[in-house]
Formats: structure tokens, C-alpha cells, sequence
């Protein structure tokens, strides 16, 4: 029990995904502080999920933060909505015949829809950290580097789905996605052989903004596991009694 205790204190800061980078030495005194107790005492199970479901609900919050903001999908080049196949394949063909400015502006209003949908994530990730269960956290604590993700993926993918798709709708109606779109898509009707691009646009969009947000989660969690002095969790001070 002992030897499993010390694993979910490594894992377990390595789940957190917000806090500053601390002073070498208050780090070492945090970690020192922590062996010493779990010497002392062992955590029950409630403990352990208790902790861990805080940690989660504040780093799903930041990762649905750092995709929320303005440019928190256009100037990520890691989940930037890119082009549809069926604009990217005449892209060039499109500008030459002067559409350069729609094709700009599509892009950019596709991942505007995408930022402002996601905020809609926060409530549907903290309902499934409320539903976690010990198996659950067990599962996380001791799973892969991207263990917390993938629950999250399986547990709200659907929700996810549901609740973005008419939100990057409107959204897309408001920032002129649909408009841009039906421009683009009259011009490319009158290029042979293009038919077989048309696709649904909110199910692309819906799609691409919740592979970002997951892509944001997965790699927060997998540098926090590989570099746990990153960050210091104010939930492991609470759950390990310690200051």
C-alpha cells in the first residue's frame, strides 16, 4: 500500500493543469513535507478522489480557458481549424479567381465560432467529475500519460457533441461562417468536378473544436507527468494536511 501511496503522489501532480512554476527549494520542501506524512499515515479512498476530482476541476476549467479566448484556436498551430478538404483542394484556384479575401475570412470565422463555443465545455467536464468513481480515479492515477483525457473523451464526447453543435451553429451565423461559406460554395459549384466537396459544415467545425480542446488537455497532462516539479498543486497540500 505503502509503495502505491508514493505513485499517486507523483501521478497525482502530475494531474493538475494550472498553478505557477515554483522555486526549486519550495518545491523540494513541498515534496519532503508530503513523504514525510504519507510515513505517517495513508490516504483512504476517499481522500484520493476527493483530491484528485478538485485537481481535475480546476484543470479542465483552464484548458476550456485557453481555448475560449480570442485566438485561442487561430494561433495555435496545434488545433487551429485548418481549411475543409473540400475548400483547401481549390484554395488556389479560388484565389485566382479572386475569392483570397473569403477564403481568409472563412478560416478565421471558423475557429472564432470554435472559441466561443467552447465554453460550453466547463459545466459537461465538471458533471463528469462529479460522477467519477474511485475505480475511476484509480484508473487515472495509475493509467497512461494521457489517462485523464481519454476518461474525459469517453465520458463526454457525446455531451459534447450535442451541446457545441448548435452553438457553433449560431456562432458561425454570427461571425458570417454560413455566409462566407455559401459564397465559397456558390463559386466552387461552377468549377467541374467539385460536387463531391460539399460536406456538413457544423458537423466539421463541432468536430475540430472538440479535438482541440481534448488536444489541449492531453498535453497538459502528459507534460505535467513527465515534468512534475512544473507545477505545485494546491489540492495535494489540502488533501496531504500539509502547508
Amino acid at each position: 500500500m505503502k509503495i502505491w501511496m508514493y505513485s499517486v503522489v507523483s501521478i497525482l501532480v502530475a494531474l493538475l493543469f494550472l498553478q505557477p512554476v515554483p522555486a526549486h527549494a519550495q518545491f523540494d520542501k513541498f515534496l519532503k513535507s508530503v513523504q514525510e506524512t504519507l510515513l505517517k499515515q495513508e490516504l483512504s479512498e476517499e481522500d484520493i478522489a476527493r483530491g484528485l476530482k478538485e485537481a481535475l476541476r480546476v484543470g479542465t476549467g483552464k484548458a476550456v480557458d485557453i481555448v475560449s479566448v480570442v485566438n485561442g484556436y487561430y494561433e495555435n498551430p496545434d488545433i487551429k481549424i485548418p481549411l475543409p478538404d473540400n475548400v483547401s483542394q481549390l484554395e488556389n484556384l479560388l484565389r485566382t479567381m479572386g475569392m483570397g479575401g473569403q477564403v481568409d475570412a472563412f478560416l478565421l470565422s471558423m475557429n472564432r465560432a470554435a472559441e466561443r463555443a467552447a465554453p460550453q465545455a466547463r459545466d459537461i467536464f465538471l458533471d463528469a467529475v462529479t460522477e467519477m468513481t474511485f475505480p475511476d480515479a484509480k484508473r487515472i492515477l495509475e493509467g497512461r500519460d494521457n489517462e485523464a483525457t481519454l476518461y474525459f473523451r469517453e465520458k463526454t464526447g457525446d455531451r459534447l457533441t450535442s451541446a457545441f453543435t448548435p452553438i457553433v451553429h449560431d456562432a458561425m451565423a454570427d461571425v458570417g461562417v454560413t455566409r462566407i461559406y455559401q459564397d465559397l460554395d456558390k463559386k466552387m459549384k461552377t468549377i467541374p468536378f467539385a460536387d463531391h466537396y460539399r460536406f456538413d459544415l457544423d458537423q466539421y467545425v463541432t468536430g475540430k473544436a472538440l479535438d482541440g480542446l481534448f488536444f489541449m488537455l492531453a498535453a497538459e497532462e502528459r507534460k505535467i507527468r513527465e515534468d512534475p516539479q512544473a507545477r505545485v498543486p494546491e489540492i495535494l497540500r489540502k488533501v496531504f494536511g500539509k502547508k
